[in-house]
């Protein structure tokens, strides 16, 4: 739950808009929860069976939650689905509240970027071994238990991981069978493989933006339904 600062801030920002009869209030200021920072990505499609949307970043100040860029997002090619009823290798981006643990790239970190960030090498790996300790995790090299078969070999994929964010679903306690390798990346040839992307100098945008200190989140959604933005 977000504090209670920061609940009340959101509450008065929504209030006084619908009083007011203007503008809706900023999307995180009518969301369930923005993680309790002060830094906030919205990834917003249509509907679950959308595979593009729009990504904002955004700045809680002075009460008030602040657009801070945007760019044009892809989606899984099977379109979203609940986080918690997620499956692996369905194809599809689990909506949710998550933090970012760290960022990483197979180029150096761009100009300004504050997050922990990781160099690719050629021994990196991300296991998505069910049956691995390791699962769900940045492994270099490759871990014992861990089959490569069943992992992603980093730098095979030089353009969508030029710049990353590791995204937090089912990380911290993963859940076997739910998946792995959630990221927050540079744009493909097409739709994801379940990860969010985005244009590469959107991608450098928002690593020179994004501060460990605020606390950044992101939040995956639709426009409404079961999975709408703001039940998050």
């Amino acid at each position: 739950m977000r504090p209670v600062a920061v609940a009340l801030a959101s509450a008065s920002v929504f209030l006084i808009g619908a009083a007011s009869g203007g503008c809706p209030a900023p999307l995180p200021a009518r969301m369930a929860d923005t993680g309790g920072g002060t830094q906030l990505v919205t990834a917003q499609a249509a509907g679950t069976d959308a595979t593009t949307g729009t990504l904002v970043w955004w700045d809680l100040q002075n009460g008030r939650w602040v657009r801070a860029g945007s760019a044009p997002a892809r989606f899984g090619a099977k379109g979203l689905v609940e986080g918690t009823a997620r499956q692996q290798g369905t194809k599809t981006t689990p909506t949710g509240l998550y933090d970012l643990p760290f960022a990483f790239g197979t180029e150096a970190a761009p100009a300004g970027t504050r997050m922990p960030y990781r160099p690719v090498h050629p021994d990196s790996w991300w296991c998505q071994d069910n049956d691995s300790a390791a699962y769900n995790r940045w492994t270099e090299p490759l871990a014992a238990d861990c089959r490569a078969g069943e992992s992603e070999h980093l730098v095979d994929y030089r353009g969508q991981y030029a710049h990353a964010l590791v995204i937090g679903f089912n990380y911290r306690q993963p859940v076997r069978g739910r998946g792995a390798g959630i990221f927050l990346h540079v744009d493909g040839p097409g739709a994801t493989a379940g990860c969010v992307s985005v244009p590469e100098e959107a991608m450098r945008r928002i690593l020179a933006w994004a501060d460990p200190r605020r606390a950044p989140h992101i939040a995956v959604g639709t426009q409404d339904g079961p999975t709408d933005i703001t039940r998050y």
